[in-house]
């Protein structure tokens, strides 16, 4: 607490007579204030699942106020900060490591699998980005297609694990199907395959649900890794803030892989991190939103006759089977950035959520 306390002092946050508390209800404006606007040649972005309501107003504050420390190495803020996220998710400080985005841990995880070379494991579909360096690690990758209601095969991904798997990633909830596997399944798979090989949990789009995380498990089991990111609900997706939480053996071992462990944030995401840890409020809100907008765009996505996935996350999947126009040139007319297909059998694509506007808008680009 004393190092958050020096922190607002050197930034200018802690005055007399204001502390932390006082701030963030002086910095909470109806939450209508927090949509940035949209000049109107500007793409509506619905492609990369971020949050259109963008950082928390004490994310804000404290991004413009830390610039000034921008000389400074952020060793303290990242201490603070690696306390505060072990306290949110009940491990202790040496369960945590900070990274660049999930996106680093998740690249960090692969080097760290390829040390001994074999396979790992994964959907098809999920996110998946980070496994292309995979080849040139010199690790083969192994998919297992998702069940028919698109969601993680665990039967099948158990039963592919042979002697040289290294590792088994699950997205959950999934990306870009927005499935979520039941928590008694996945504790069971996480039983057995940690006996064999590193279960990697992607838990980016978790906020999003009222699932709780599986990083208490880490405490005992050496072969589980969690990942989480600010990216998705807390809006900061390019201040680049992700974590790894894993037995401390684990940290001390990832750890190793890296020159400067702990300090790939800047000093301007650290705090804007840690003051979007005390903005309960800007959460909740956004929970909410995205509730309600999903369920908007769903029902207006089902009475266009295309088939939706029910949706765990801040995005829909969704089938253009039944889509008689070119869906992709429709987004480019209307300016709307979209994805694309990501399953052929189905034309499958997903849409992230935006502002209710933007899917109103969205939906009127399509009809």
């Amino acid at each position: 607490m004393n190092n958050r306390r020096n922190w607002l002092k050197q930034i200018g946050l802690a005055t007399v007579g204001i502390g932390f508390s006082s701030f963030e209800t002086f910095a909470n404006p109806p939450f209508e204030d927090y949509i940035l606007p949209n000049p109107d040649k500007s793409p509506i972005f619905l492609r990369s699942n971020e949050n259109p309501y963008g950082p928390s107003p004490l994310a804000r504050a404290a991004m413009t106020k830390s610039v000034n420390s921008s000389n400074r190495y952020g060793w303290d803020l990242s201490s603070e900060l690696i306390a505060l996220l072990a306290k949110k998710n009940n491990v202790a400080d040496n369960n945590i490591l900070l990274g660049a985005g999930s996106t680093e841990i998740l690249d960090l995880v692969l080097q760290y699998t390829a040390l001994e070379k074999g396979n790992f494991i994964l959907a098809e579909t999920t996110y998946n980005y980070w496994t292309f360096p995979s080849e040139k690690l010199g690790i083969k990758k192994i998919t297992i297609p998702l069940t028919k209601e698109k969601k993680h095969d665990l039967t099948a991904m158990l039963a592919a694990i042979d002697s040289n798997t290294k590792m088994i990633y699950i997205c959950n909830p999934n990306n870009p199907t927005g499935t979520i596997c039941e928590r008694e399944n996945l504790v069971s798979f996480i039983k057995e395959a940690t006996k064999k090989a590193i279960v990697f949990v992607d838990e980016a789009y978790i906020d999003f649900t009222k699932e709780q995380s599986l990083s208490n498990f880490v405490i005992e089991n050496k072969n589980l890794i969690i990942t989480k990111t600010f990216s998705k609900m807390y809006g900061l997706a390019g201040a680049r803030i992700g974590y790894a939480i894993a037995n401390s053996s684990t940290i001390e071992q990832l750890s190793i892989l890296k020159s400067s462990p702990n300090l790939s944030l800047t000093n301007v995401s650290a705090a804007a991190a840690i003051a979007s840890l005390s903005d309960e409020k800007f959460i909740q809100q956004v929970y909410e939103a995205n509730a309600a907008v999903k369920k908007y765009t769903i029902d207006q996505l089902t009475q266009l006759n295309l088939n939706c996935i029910p949706s765990h996350s801040n995005f829909v999947y969704f089938s253009l089977d039944n889509y008689k126009k070119d869906f992709f040139k429709q987004l480019e007319d209307h300016n709307i950035m979209g994805t694309k297909i990501y399953e052929e059998n189905g034309k499958w694509t997903r849409i992230t959520i935006g502002t209710m506007k933007e899917m109103q808008q969205f939906i009127e680009a399509i009809k």
